[in-house]
C-alpha cells in the first residue's frame, strides 16, 4: 500500500508599513513601529492566511519590533496567540550600514544614483558598514536550515514574519532562483507568501 504524501505549509509574510516605510527612509537593522496602514496590512494578512486553515506550529519572526507586530497581529486573527513563538536575529532585514535611516532620495544626491543603485540592488555590493544580500543570505539560509526546515520536514506547517531581503535571500533558496534574478523580486508589505511542502520539494501556491 502506498503512503499518503505528507504535505506541511510555510507561510512568508513581510511586516506590514512602517513609520520610514512611509517616510521613504533605509529602515535596516533600525527599529521603527508599524503605522496605521501596517497595521490594516497586517489584518488583512492574518485574513487571508486564516481562510487557508493551516494548523501551525510554530511562528517565526526577527527581532525587529515591526515584524513582531505583525506577526502578533496575524497570530490574533488566527487565535493562535499561544502557538510556539521564535525570534531571532537572523531573520532580520538586512542591515544598511552607513544608509541607515537616510532619505532614499537625499542618500542618492550623496553618492550618486547609480552608486545607491548598486547598493540596493546588487547581489554582492554592499553598502559602506552594511551588508549586500548575499551577506543577508548567508545568516539567514543557514539558520532555516538548521532551525525551521527540520520542522517543515517533521511535517509541522511554519509561519514566518520578516523582511524584504531574509525573505528574499529565503525565496532565493526554495525556488532557486539566480542572484541576478532575486535582486529584481519586489514583496509587498503586509502580502503573504504560500509554499507547499512534501517530498522534500518546496512548491509554490496561489493564495
Amino acid at each position: 500500500m502506498n503512503k499518503e504524501k505528507k504535505i506541511s505549509y510555510l507561510v512568508l509574510v513581510r511586516h506590514g508599513q512602517s513609520e520610514w516605510n512611509e517616510k521613504n527612509l533605509f529602515t535596516g537593522w533600525k527599529n521603527p513601529p508599524l503605522t496605521e496602514k501596517g497595521i490594516e496590512e497586517a489584518k488583512i494578512a492574518g485574513e487571508k492566511i486564516k481562510n487557508l486553515k493551516i494548523n501551525f506550529s510554530h511562528y517565526f519572526t526577527s527581532a525587529l519590533i515591526r515584524a513582531q507586530e505583525t506577526g502578533e497581529i496575524i497570530l490574533r486573527i488566527l487565535e493562535e496567540e499561544n502557538l510556539t513563538k521564535v525570534k531571532n536575529q537572523n531573520l532580520n532585514e538586512r542591515d544598511y550600514g552607513d544608509l541607515s535611516g537616510l532619505n532614499k532620495d537625499e542618500a542618492r544626491k550623496e553618492w550618486g544614483e547609480n552608486q545607491v543603485h548598486i547598493w540596493r540592488r546588487s547581489f554582492d555590493v554592499p553598502p559602506p558598514g552594511g551588508e549586500s544580500l548575499k551577506d543577508t543570505s548567508e545568516r539567514v539560509l543557514p539558520y532555516f536550515d538548521s532551525e525551521i526546515l527540520p520542522l517543515i520536514k517533521n511535517g509541522k506547517s511554519v509561519l514566518i514574519c520578516a523582511h524584504g531581503n531574509s525573505l528574499r535571500s529565503l525565496i532565493m533558496s526554495l525556488e532557486n532562483i539566480s542572484p541576478e534574478e532575486i535582486v529584481k523580486l519586489e514583496i509587498g508589505t503586509g502580502d503573504p507568501i504560500l509554499y507547499s511542502f512534501s517530498e522534500e520539494n518546496f512548491l509554490k501556491e496561489n493564495l
